[in-house]
């Protein structure tokens, strides 16, 4: 290895790719998994949300506008709120034209919406019994990005166009990921929206916290309950559940770049028998020489077979820092927890050293195997 630095370390480089890609893939899925687990833990699993569905006619449906109160009557919900979709778009100016609206929505909302969905305010402050009445709103945080307004200094306060006339900015939210529709949009207080932008008062989500250990009976007795004359027209979703099929997902494309990285670490494991077949021919001489001096055919063969090892082993303990330091570098990327598994980091190296053994069996029996007579020949 020190004569041929350069063949040797082209042979470990494809066992390092091989062993960087398995450690990866098995550590980003670990650091998804534990961000997924922070957020369900942050946000709960035990939200609920019923939207109208379809009526027997094919039409869309209303919720009644006392689908709230109705839902708190149930006994293990904790909490409920709702949003009403507001037939209007938001822009920066008046001057921009009422047909771009960047993909955001205007949502008449409570006071108590933001607490429900375990949501925090970025900057400012949420909307309260006073700025509910009046022309004032909450952004989302998407929504406060693509508006341009990255914080609300009360002395300086922005202003927004919804409708014809201009709404202050009292408040930005910051990410919330059970709800990404509330991202997308521009919260005005339930009354306000009455008052000026023609709100009929029907809500269009309603959003219900429940007990842990109730969800699911509350889930099956919610569409009942929001509309008893129509329940079927009641459309009831556990946003937790998209979570979940997300990280089914990634589980997916998981395996098959896992299966990618067994690939690599087997080209390079041909890779290092190749170098170690073409070491076997050219250190003949240094074979039967050491026959002729008394050396056994287990030694000769055990000396290659180490060299092998040694060899995969290197390209093993490179690989798995390379991996450590994409996934971290992709972990921190997306702010997520940079988790590294125990069983990747050693399994890493044992299995590149396995690799090289197996490389390494058949030159070194071929080296075992060569008379000394013909190998100084």
């Amino acid at each position: 290895m020190r004569t041929r630095p350069v063949r040797a370390v082209l042979s470990a480089l494809g066992i390092a790719i091989g062993i960087a890609a398995m450690v990866a893939v098995l550590a980003i899925p670990a650091s998804s998994s534990k961000a997924l687990a922070d957020q369900l833990a942050a946000l709960g699993p035990n939200l609920l949300r019923a939207e109208p569905g379809k009526t027997f006619g094919g039409g869309d449906a209303k919720l009644p506008d006392t689908a709230v109160p109705m839902a708190q009557r149930i006994a293990p919900v904790t909490g409920a709120s709702a949003t009403g979709q507001l037939n209007t778009s938001v822009r920066r100016t008046d001057r921009v034209p009422e047909a771009e609206t960047s993909g955001l929505g205007v949502l008449a909302a409570t006071p108590d919406l933001v607490p429900l969905l375990g949501g925090e305010v970025r900057s400012g402050k949420n909307l309260d019994a006073a700025s509910g009445r009046y022309p004032a709103v909450v952004l989302g945080s998407m929504a406060a990005s693509r508006l341009g307004i990255e914080s609300v200094d009360p002395g300086k306060p922005r202003q927004v166009w919804i409708g014809n006339q201009w709404f202050t900015v009292v408040g930005i939210l910051g990410p919330m990921p059970l709800a990404g529709e509330i991202e997308r949009s521009v919260l005005v207080g339930w009354d306000a929206a009455k008052r000026y932008l023609g709100f009929d008062g029907h809500p269009t989500t309603v959003y219900v916290r429940a007990k842990d250990s109730a969800v699911e009976d509350v889930r099956s007795v919610l569409a009942a309950t929001l509309n008893p004359a129509q329940p079927n027209e009641v459309d009831v979703q556990r946003p937790s559940d998209a979570l979940a099929a997300q990280q089914l997902t990634e589980s997916s494309f998981s395996a098959l770049f896992l299966g990618l990285g067994g690939v690599a670490l087997l080209v390079g494991g041909v890779g290092v028998a190749n170098t170690m077949v073409i070491s076997v021919l050219e250190r003949r001489r240094e074979i039967g020489l050491r026959r002729a001096l008394g050396a056994t055919r287990g030694q000769v063969r055990g000396q290659f077979l180490a060299e092998s090892v040694l060899l995969s082993g290197l390209g093993g303990a490179c690989g798995v820092l390379l991996g450590v330091a994409v996934a971290a570098g992709y972990a921190l990327s997306r702010d997520w927890p940079a988790v590294l598994p125990v069983e990747a980091l050693l399994g890493g190296v044992v299995v590149a050293a396995v690799v090289g053994a197996v490389a390494g069996a058949y030159p070194a029996m071929r080296a075992a195997k060569l008379p000394p007579t013909q190998a100084l020949a």
